[in-house]
Order: structure tokens, then C-alpha cells, then sequence
């Protein structure tokens, strides 16, 4: 699967714990997205269509109505990434 730099970013912040917050407005629909990392840091490349992307191509899915977690599938597209914390 051809996964771009920003959704890979994305999706290695999930993978280490991290989650996508969607805000919706009244009917429901989400307008705008947050991710965040384990520390509480913002992840800025995560946009509307990047979380869009994610989620159609099921990499990404919520359960229960909570947040945005990463997938099975999404772990295994993920290319490994060494992490620069000591």
C-alpha cells in the first residue's frame, strides 16, 4: 500500500499510543481533526484529509464513540521507524 509521509507521521504517533480527536459540529459530522501524541503534543500534519484517507482505507477506527485509534491493518502498513528518545 503506497502511504504518504504526513499519513505515515500520523499513523506512527498512533502507533506508539497517540489518538485522533474529531470535532463535530451539530448534526454530527466531523469538520475538524486534533491528533494527538502519548505526551500530549499536536501532531500538525495530521489534517482533515489525511484522517479521511486513513480512515477509508481502514487504517485507523474508533470503537464505542471514543477516540481515533490506529487499526491492526494500519500497524502492519506502518514502516518502521527508530523513535530519538532516550
Amino acid at each position: 500500500m503506497n502511504i504518504s509521509k504526513k499519513e505515515q507521521r500520523t499513523l506512527h504517533v498512533l502507533a506508539r499510543g497517540g489518538a485522533i480527536l474529531p470535532n463535530k459540529d451539530e448534526r454530527g459530522k466531523i469538520i475538524a481533526v486534533n491528533c494527538v501524541s502519548p505526551e500530549g503534543w499536536t501532531l500538525s500534519d495530521c489534517s482533515l484529509a489525511i484522517f479521511k484517507r486513513l480512515k477509508k482505507r481502514r487504517l485507523i477506527a474508533s470503537s464505542g464513540g471514543g477516540p481515533y485509534r490506529i487499526t491492526y491493518a494500519g500497524r502492519i502498513s506502518v514502516r518502521p521507524q527508530l523513535d530519538n528518545r532516550a
